[in-house]
């Protein structure tokens, strides 16, 4: 192990600076999530149907990127909490809708509260943050393609 290597940490490594701001993101989170008995993934739904409501499982999957399999359940769950409920599809009856509830959009407004204290949390501009979103979110698409 040569003196470069010795100096060199976990914290050099993308996938260890990327795995440590996850989870510091989660912690932030924690308290929103934990209030209302939400895991990440039903928080992920939730925001896909903050931006376009009235969505079906299948443009929920390419929004979250969860698979059916995975997102049925989170529905399901959401829908027994009733954030979201289930509706017929005003074009095709056979087909569901997934619409948000009146406690569902009043979440959203606790969650941009949410997000506004963790960004004043941080010093980053919003430059940076959208710098940030934008390599991370090119960083899975260009691993996801090989």
């Amino acid at each position: 192990m040569d003196q470069h290597d010795q100096q060199n940490g976990l914290s050099d490594n993308v996938c260890f600076a990327l795995y440590t701001a996850g989870n510091a993101l989660m912690r932030a989170y924690r308290s929103l999530l934990e209030q209302h008995e939400l895991t990440y993934p039903q928080y992920l739904v939730m925001q896909a149907l903050w931006l376009k409501d009235r969505s079906s499982i299948t443009q929920l999957s390419q929004a979250t990127r969860l698979d059916l399999g995975t997102l049925s359940p989170i529905i399901k769950r959401l829908d027994s909490k009733q954030f979201l409920q289930r509706l017929p599809d005003e074009t095709d009856e056979r087909k569901k809708v997934i619409a948000l509830t009146d406690t569902g959009r009043n979440l959203q407004k606790e969650a941009l509260s949410q997000k506004k204290t963790l960004l004043d949390q941080v010093s980053m501009t919003s430059a940076e943050l959208e710098s940030l979103r934008t390599l991370c979110l090119t960083l899975t698409q260009q691993l996801n393609q090989k």
